[in-house]
């Protein structure tokens, strides 16, 4: 069934993709959603547009999706943004992603692009002359962390976004100092932005229904702390902090350090208590454990730091 209808003012809407039509479109293309590539697609019309009306988009921005499968959620971006960029690793979905558009909303066929390719492996000149403002997606659950963090990483003109995410996975990316869940997710997403949950979502609303639930994150970005090292060195720092999360700072960070008493010298220097845990720290916090490494002369950077 397709979900039509017309908007607040009378307009006409477009025709969103639902559970029949995804189903008779998949067969088309022979396709069998892979759990490798963390491939749950939306059936539900009303969730769609709840996506699209939490994400706060207006007629100026250009939106990067990744993982748009089939379209559904594609369609309801391109009701609202100035351009779509697609992002997507399945060839097949890839090239079927220009017809869909070109079928069920004609008039917006010149402001979708797609980029066939891993979202983790994007960078700015894969995307021609776009700077993408937004960032509105429904992520492979499996790579959803690491995709946020690279995108925010490498488009700095992305100034907001909202992904759906699985559950805890939401739950991490928003947690705050002192929460039980609060760690790597938490720190490093809270160095480009501040982010929230925006909302549960509910498994009957995929298909394939996955086993676990989703939310809805939102970010809005933001300036990083002012230090004087580089996001490297923080997020190295980050990472040592979580390996051992129970141990304290002193001990979790010696091998970063060089020693449970460099560690100390370094914590004590940045205004941080040795005995406290990551746990108890924001990113200002590691920031300047980072700009203290630097000044007492102890190397960073280690780790993947991102």
């Amino acid at each position: 069934m397709r979900d039509t209808g017309t908007d607040e003012v009378g307009r006409d809407i477009v025709s969103l993709l639902g559970p029949t039509d995804i189903r008779i479109l998949a067969n088309k293309l022979g396709l069998r959603p892979t759990k490798r590539l963390g491939q749950n697609f939306v059936i539900d019309a009303g969730t769609v547009r709840r996506i699209v009306r939490t994400a706060e988009l207006d007629p100026a921005d250009v939106v990067i999706e990744v993982g748009p499968g089939l379209g559904s959620l594609t369609l309801a971006l391109l009701e609202q943004a100035a351009k779509v960029i697609a992002v997507e690793i399945d060839p097949v979905l890839a090239g079927q992603l220009p017809r869909t558009v070109a079928e069920r909303l004609p008039e917006a066929a010149d402001r979708i692009s797609v980029v066939p390719a891993d979202a983790l492996r994007v960078r700015p000149e894969d995307l021609g002359d776009a700077q993408p403002t937004a960032l509105v997606a429904n992520l492979p659950y499996n790579v959803a962390v690491p995709v946020v963090l690279h995108l925010l990483e490498v488009l700095p003109t992305l100034r907001k976004g909202l992904v759906m995410v699985q559950a805890e996975v939401a739950d991490r990316l928003a947690a705050r100092p002192g929460s039980k869940i609060y760690g790597v997710p938490s720190v490093k997403a809270a160095w480009y932005a501040d982010v929230r949950k925006a909302g549960p979502v509910g498994r009957n609303v995929f298909w394939p229904a996955p086993n676990v639930d989703s939310g809805l994150v939102a970010f809005t970005r933001r300036d990083p702390p002012t230090t004087e090292a580089a996001r490297e060195e923080v997020f190295a720092i980050v990472d040592a902090a979580f390996a051992q999360r129970r141990k304290t700072l002193r001990a979790a960070l010696a091998t970063w350090a060089g020693g449970a008493a460099r560690a100390e010298e370094i914590l004590r220097a940045a205004g941080v208590d040795p005995a406290a845990r990551g746990e108890q720290l924001g990113v200002e916090d590691f920031a300047r454990i980072a700009a203290a490494a630097s000044t007492i002369g102890v190397p960073t950077g280690r780790g993947e730091g991102r």
